[in-house]
């Protein structure tokens, strides 16, 4: 399951990602949070840029997540730090769904 950007991991399945929620998963040393957005499923590092917190236990607000240890904020879809306290995006990786299962292509190490 690996191709030249990287290898697909299995992190979860579909049904364990309500729409609106957040779940968090560990591949390796990379943690990732997992967004179900009206049925589509968004992948992004799981550790804010400001300080070390798991964005899986912030909350989503539209198309962004908020931290729950400063209210920074990110755009789910690209990463886009929205503004103070954070100034650095995070890590998007490209999902897919193969049957029941929720993939992830993590870069290779």
């Amino acid at each position: 399951m690996s191709d030249n950007a990287g290898t697909w991991h299995k992190v979860a399945k579909v049904n364990d990602i309500a729409a609106g929620e957040i779940v968090g998963a560990e591949v390796g040393d990379t943690n990732v949070a997992l967004y179900n957005l009206d049925g589509t499923i968004y992948a992004t590092d799981n550790i804010c840029t400001h300080a070390f917190a798991m964005l899986s236990d912030g909350w989503v607000s539209g198309d962004a997540v908020e931290c729950p240890l400063h209210g920074g904020r990110f755009e789910i879809k690209t990463g886009k730090a929205l503004g103070d306290p954070v100034e650095c995006d995070i890590a998007t990786f490209p999902v897919r769904v193969v049957g029941d299962d929720v993939e992830v292509l993590l870069p290779a190490t």
